[in-house]
This record gives structure tokens, C-alpha cells and sequence, in this order.
């Protein structure tokens, strides 16, 4: 799969995922794909700065992603 139709279907997914993260005031922000198929995402808004934040990338962004996209390899948080 290219990086530009890789990038589309994980915007796609972080889409499906952005209500509920916008119901609490925050967002999600693709930053890179890495070769070794490692998704680089930063939480903005009050996501950001939320203690949960680290359970929310995991646990719920991290598993929709791979549910929709099995060959990425992990989910890392930037700042």
C-alpha cells in the first residue's frame, strides 16, 4: 500500500473516532507514518492535557486503528 492511500484510510478511521473525542473538547492529529509502520499522532485540545490521554491513544485509538488498518505495527504519542 502507498503512504498517501495509507495516510487516507487512517484519516478515515481517526475520523470515526474524532465525536467522541470532540465531545470532550480535543482532537486527534495524524503527524507521520514510519516505514516500520509506526503511527505518530498528537492529541490536541483538551485531549491533550487530559490524564486519561495515554489510555485514550492506547485503548481506544490505537485498537480502532488497528482494527481498521491490521498492519500497523503501533500507535506512539507526540507532543
Amino acid at each position: 500500500m502507498k503512504k498517501a492511500e495509507l495516510e487516507q484510510q487512517i484519516e478515515i478511521a481517526l475520523n470515526s473516532m474524532r465525536p467522541f473525542l470532540q465531545a470532550d473538547g480535543g482532537d486527534v492529529e495524524l503527524v507521520e507514518v514510519t516505514k516500520e509502520m509506526n503511527v505518530h499522532l498528537r492529541l490536541k485540545g483538551n485531549c491533550s492535557s487530559c490524564e486519561m490521554s495515554g489510555m485514550t491513544m492506547k485503548a481506544g485509538i490505537e485498537n480502532g486503528l488497528k482494527n481498521a488498518i491490521p498492519q500497523i505495527a503501533q500507535v506512539i504519542a507526540v507532543n
